[in-house]
């Protein structure tokens, strides 16, 4: 499936529809060459050039009036090697084609995100993560990158070459250049035990703390008007592998998450006032369950429901507070939300511009149901993130500047200077990186 639909007259669409692009032209390169030569051309042609992978940006990080570079045929495993543990593979490929190839080779990823439709580098450069203790974004995986910069040059990135270009762009935003292909450390493949339960708000947030370092990955949802959540652990295990059955699997992943859930979000829109009775029943209708299988098929679950997503990290030992904060805000303001609140952690890494840069970060991220007004609740909880000092998924609608990314990036003019160097007429331009980065 792929979601970016080009609709009508060379209209360009990202999943969530809430962003449309009508660029000059399109370009589907073949080759690292012939990518290099479309930037050059769009040069010639005073054009500025973007990448697009899936669309699974709710930002216009990916839009352009320019020349729009589609990866479809930069697809595939370039090269497996055993003995550095790494995976070399070209960007436009999906990182469910990545997962399953790797699963055939006996190999993984450490840790994920749950949606898997998009590319290796819309993935990486928007800096898209799963949960976990110890293992952090799909980003800070990257061992090595090849990226196509302003004059058609091709760069490679690792910790030894060009290291102050690889500390920025594995979460390089699109800024930077256009990333061809990307190594990724991987390991001998493992089996994990997915423990999900509900569990009372008020218990989630007086344990979080034990929750959150007991298990390997933790996460859970709290669904708005009501004082519960569900969890989830997964740990790894010795195994043997008990998949969820193919019945209950549709039952709980398909019928439940995606077809009930669909429909109460068409009722929720249609008559708000129904959305607090529908968020009781839908918390109750998830019940415990545990099972141990391969990674991403623990990690990910399809999302067929369209929504629209804010998400901001903030300092980890800021959550309880912060999301008391969101639940008091929710219940004085008469706002109708029917999509759970979702709550993941990541350690701190090293990459300039990573949302969990020098710091152990909480991820709390709100969504609503396509179509529906999403504003004023969204402006609710942007105003408790930032004054948090949280930091904005890159991805996801959020209203923040380069202002403010200087204040609570201490390495934000690092990240600056070096798209000055790499990209000074600004060939990757967009009004999005305008506003995030400074003109």
């Amino acid at each position: 499936m792929s979601s970016t639909a080009s609709g009508k007259n060379g209209t360009w669409r990202n999943w969530g529809g809430n962003v449309t692009a009508r660029p000059a032209r399109e370009v589907e390169p073949a080759s690292v060459e012939e990518l290099s030569a479309a930037v050059r051309q769009a040069a010639q042609d005073g054009l500025t050039v973007k990448a697009v992978g899936t669309g699974h940006s709710f930002t216009s990080i990916a839009a352009t009036d320019g020349v729009l570079i589609r990866p479809q045929l930069l697809t595939g495993i370039r090269k497996i090697d055993r003995d550095a543990m790494t995976v070399t593979v070209e960007a436009g490929t999906p990182l469910k084609r990545l997962n399953m190839a790797l699963a055939r080779e006996g190999l993984s990823l450490t840790n994920m995100g749950d949606i898997m439709e998009q590319t290796v580098s819309g993935a990486t450069s928007t800096g898209t993560h799963g949960t976990g203790r110890e293992s952090a974004s799909i980003a800070a995986q990257i061992k090595g990158l090849e990226l196509v910069t302003a004059d058609g040059s091709v760069l490679t990135c690792t910790e030894k070459e060009n290291p102050e270009v690889f500390a920025a762009a594995r979460i390089g935003l699109g800024a930077l250049g256009i990333v061809t292909a990307i190594t990724f450390a991987v390991e001998p493949i493992f089996l994990l035990t997915a423990r999900e339960e509900p569990m009372p708000f008020d218990r989630v947030l007086a344990e979080f703390d034990q929750l959150w370092a007991e298990n390997e990955h933790f996460e859970f949802y709290w669904f708005p008007h009501t004082g519960s959540t569900n969890t989830k652990r997964n740990n790894r295990s010795a195994g043997p592998e008990k998949p969820v059955s193919r019945l209950a699997g549709w039952f709980e992943d398909e019928f439940l998450s995606n077809g009930v859930f669909q429909v109460a979000q068409w009722v929720g829109r249609a008559a708000p006032a129904t959305v607090p009775t529908i968020a009781r029943i839908s918390s109750k209708a998830l019940s415990a369950r545990t099972y141990t299988d391969i990674p991403y098929k623990v990690f990910t679950s399809p999302r067929r429901v369209r929504f629209v997503e804010m998400e901001y990290a903030v300092p980890r030992e800021a959550l309880a507070e912060t999301l008391r904060e969101l639940k008091t805000t929710m219940d004085r303001s008469g706002l109708r939300v029917s999509f759970p609140v979702e709550v993941r952690t990541a350690p701190a890494d090293d990459i300039t511009l990573s949302t969990a840069s020098g710091r152990d970060s909480a991820y709390i991220a709100v969504h609503m149901f396509r179509g529906t007004p999403y504003q004023a609740y969204f402006t609710a909880a942007e105003r408790i993130f930032t004054a948090h000092e949280g930091r904005p998924h890159w991805g996801k609608v959020h209203t923040r500047d380069a202002e403010y990314f200087s204040g609570v990036y201490p390495r934000f003019g690092e990240f600056t200077a070096l798209r000055d160097r790499l990209d000074p007429d600004r060939r990757f331009q967009n009004d999005y990186l305008r506003r995030v980065l400074g003109p």
